[in-house]
């Protein structure tokens, strides 16, 4: 028996975590003196719409090893012999030291178990991790072994695609959920900037003037960079508009892919460092194609190029 377990960020529906049973530990967010657990003690829609309310700077906390510690005493309780812990970007949060330590407590104590736990890194955030959470238990549920599951896991974390722009960098920045180069262009940034995921931390590959330029980025680039083998279903997050994550999917349903696309909500804890007005969107990448903001400025640049000439040829 396989148990799939996450931290909270994943940001995955109620409705799948209940139907793969996948064990979620939660982040606490600190507001105004107050400590809630993601997802327990407060939802989205509540922290979202107290959210311009708030004080003081809200913050997270990341799970501590003896709560995972206690998930994973309760798995092998259940009679799981197999764990397989996804944890978010080791450089956004430190739920994954957590939840190896958490690993090396178990073995310590249980020094002749036969249980297999392994962690993984997911370089990702938000709906990122997810991604990888919600094939995890798609393949556990078609057969695949521990093994394969671990294989896949690290092999291909790095190609799941995030994009995700945001009304205000300021919560990214002053957390330091971005890379200092993009922090430092963030600041300069008027139009709405485009994110992405590098080395396990949020970087700046676009900016867009717009809510329609950012949707035409995210379909031109989906179709450019698009795994269709390998994407079997895609995610859309957003924090506070449900109504712009369903104008995506309905552009998305304009292209030829004919998978499964989930809309879902981000929970406090990554709200805390998004904002409102977030929109994001996840798939698999074949290739891991270069993508920063140089790259992107040119490509508009030849866009702009070509419109012109064409209008001059009319």
């Amino acid at each position: 028996m396989i148990k799939i377990m996450a931290d909270s960020t994943c940001d995955l529906s109620a409705d799948i975590i209940k139907k793969y049973d996948i064990s979620v530990v939660p982040l606490t967010i600190n507001i105004d003196g107050k400590t809630y657990r993601d997802k327990i003690d407060i939802t989205a829609d509540e922290f979202y719409e107290i959210f311009e309310d708030i004080q003081d700077n809200p913050t997270t906390s990341m799970p501590s090893p003896t709560e995972y510690l206690k998930e994973y005493n309760k798995a092998t309780d259940d009679g799981y012999k197999e764990i397989l812990c996804i944890c978010m970007s080791s450089g956004t949060s430190g739920a994954y030291q957590s939840a190896f330590i958490a690993r090396d407590y178990y073995y310590e104590e249980y020094e002749d178990t036969d249980v297999k736990i392994h962690v993984v890194d997911s370089k990702c955030m938000s709906h990122g991790s997810g991604w990888l959470i919600l094939k995890s238990a798609r393949m556990r549920e078609e057969g695949a072994s521990f093994k394969e599951l671990v294989d896949f896991n690290e092999k291909y974390k790095k190609n799941v695609k995030h994009f995700l722009s945001l009304d205000d960098l300021s919560h990214l920045i002053r957390s330091g959920r971005l890379s200092n180069a993009s922090a430092f262009i963030g600041k300069f940034l008027k139009l709405k900037p485009i994110m992405t995921m590098k080395n396990g931390k949020g970087s700046i590959v676009a900016k867009e003037r717009g809510q329609k330029r950012v949707l035409k980025h995210y379909i031109n680039e989906f179709l450019d960079r698009n795994d269709w083998d390998m994407t079997d279903f895609i995610i859309i997050g957003y924090t506070s508009n449900i109504s712009i994550a369903q104008t995506l999917k309905s552009k998305l349903d304009q292209t030829p892919y004919n998978g499964d696309v989930f809309i879902m909500q981000m929970g406090a804890a990554v709200g805390t460092h998004v904002g409102l007005g977030g929109l994001s969107m996840f798939f698999m990448e074949k290739l891991r194609k270069m993508d920063n903001l140089l790259i992107n400025q040119m490509h508009e640049l030849v866009e702009k190029k070509n419109e012109l000439i064409d209008k001059f040829m009319k």
